[in-house]
């Protein structure tokens, strides 16, 4: 939260726009590219299938920009018509950064988009997180808000060099800010979730392994016991 807070509060202060959006929208996914980690990659797919649907609905076309394997193929099967970028292996040899992050949002950014909703997993806890689904300002739609407006929205921060020179700037900066803080939560769910799910794992597997190793015993136990009763028989028998 904290590194997409500043920027997040400054564009939360533009003026909204009343009239409903027409454009189409453009869903970042932000997924893993490992299994193994719970409902991850099932409830961010989930609710992207489930806007995707609702966005439809209402006559709005929509275009994918997903990041991480996992969501690519749960998602490729129903909606692979609508995908323009798919990014995969982006966090597996370095850690997450924001030098990644800004590299992944100029592509991004080339596409320009009309409306732009952030798909992500939030860290909640160890054991819990939450899937969320948020509205971002696109440069498009700052472009059609009133100029004074926006320029009184703005008073209340010092520019230098002026708004209308840096704006394009810090839009970018509001987008990488903003893929960055969700690509971090992301990732702190999935690992969470994979040491929970590896727990879980691990313990049924010892379970497992113990109620085997009982079903083994008797059946050993029952051998030893049917050849001494035959010994013994043949033993009497003589």
């Amino acid at each position: 939260q904290s590194c997409r807070r500043p920027v997040q509060d400054l564009f939360q202060r533009l003026p909204h726009n009343d009239k409903p959006d027409k454009g189409p929208v453009t869903m970042l996914t932000v997924a893993s590219d490992k299994g193994l980690c719970g409902g991850i990659n099932t409830f961010a797919a989930k609710f992207t299938r489930l806007n995707l649907y609702e966005y439809e609905a209402s006559g709005l076309p929509v275009k994918l920009f997903i990041h991480g394997s996992k969501g690519t193929a749960a998602l490729q099967r129903l909606f692979a018509d609508r995908f323009t970028t798919t990014i995969a292996e982006a966090g597996n040899k370095h850690p997450v950064n924001f030098t990644s992050a800004c590299a992944i949002v100029e592509r991004l950014i080339r596409h320009n988009p009309e409306r732009l909703r952030l798909t992500f997993n939030e860290f909640i806890s160890v054991m819990s997180y939450e899937t969320r689904h948020v509205e971002m300002i696109t440069k498009a739609q700052v472009d059609q808000m009133d100029k004074m407006d926006v320029s009184k929205a703005m008073d209340v921060y010092s520019f230098e060099p002026p708004t209308t020179e840096c704006w394009d700037d810090l839009h970018e900066f509001y987008y990488a800010c903003s893929f960055y803080g969700a690509w971090l939560q992301s990732a702190t769910s999935e690992q969470s979730s994979r040491m929970s799910a590896m727990e879980n794992a691990s313990k049924n597997a010892g379970e497992m392994f113990d109620a085997l190793e009982l079903q083994y015993n008797r059946a050993r136990q029952a051998k030893i016991t049917t050849e001494l009763c035959e010994i013994i028989s043949g033993a009497s028998a003589v």
